[in-house]
């Protein structure tokens, strides 16, 4: 079984790097999702294509997550487990979608700096390593504000997959900090108990990013689920 990581908004595949040795026996693959395609489907399909294997292990923080359940209802033989990490599996709401205008407003006016200042506290406690504070910081920055712009459409628009979350027959994780303010630890574990064989973990000390957070316990954490998928 191959583990497939998927990033988080407006982070790329670098984040994973505190998880690349703890999970070595799987040859976790880290695609970068940025131009892959204008949707959610469009970067599901592209990573498919790309990644060799034929059992996966599909591991989505926040954005990266609305890409593995996209995954998983295209091609559901391959899908072995999924862990979704402060990712929904319903679509946007109106009021969710009047956020994301704004958002696109900020982006257009100041880039990925005004980006990275307004979803820092959002995306990490100010209790985080200077380490993690930093590496989120270097893949955020390093972003277009036309990259940024049109992932965000591309989150905006995506379907709901609530279906698919329910229907997988694979071990499903739903992980989240008990500071996420994106998806509080109540919503998230009952979309857990929407799926047949779902199970809810939440880290102390951490927000949106908890393997940047709580890098060890989120290692030690997510080792033991794909084990024993």
């Amino acid at each position: 079984m191959k583990v497939v990581l998927l990033h988080a908004y407006p982070l790329d595949e670098r984040m994973w790097e505190p998880q690349l040795a703890a999970l070595r026996d799987y040859d976790p693959a880290t695609p970068r999702l940025y131009g892959r395609g204008a949707t959610v489907a469009a970067m599901a399909a592209a990573v498919l294509e790309e990644v060799v294997g034929d059992e996966l292990a599909l591991v989505g923080a926040s954005l990266g997550g609305y890409v593995a359940l996209e995954m998983a209802a295209q091609d559901p033989s391959r899908a072995r487990a999924l862990a979704l990490v402060g990712a929904r599996a319903d679509a946007d709401t109106p009021e969710r979608r009047a956020g994301r205008a704004e958002t696109k407003k900020l982006i257009e006016s100041g880039g990925a700096e005004a980006l990275w200042e307004s979803q820092r506290p959002k995306l990490l406690l100010d209790s985080a390593s200077k380490g993690a504070v930093e590496r989120a910081r270097v893949c955020a920055l390093d972003r277009s504000a036309g990259e940024l712009v049109e992932m965000l459409a591309a989150i905006r628009d995506r379907e709901d997959r609530s279906d698919t979350l329910a229907s997988f027959d694979g071990q499903v994780l739903l992980a989240v900090g008990e500071g996420d303010t994106f998806l509080p630890p109540d919503e998230a574990q009952r979309q857990a108990q929407t799926a047949r064989h779902g199970r809810f973990r939440v880290f102390a000390g951490a927000r949106h990013l908890p393997s940047l957070e709580q890098a060890d316990e989120f290692n030690a954490a997510l080792a033991g689920f794909i084990a024993d998928a």
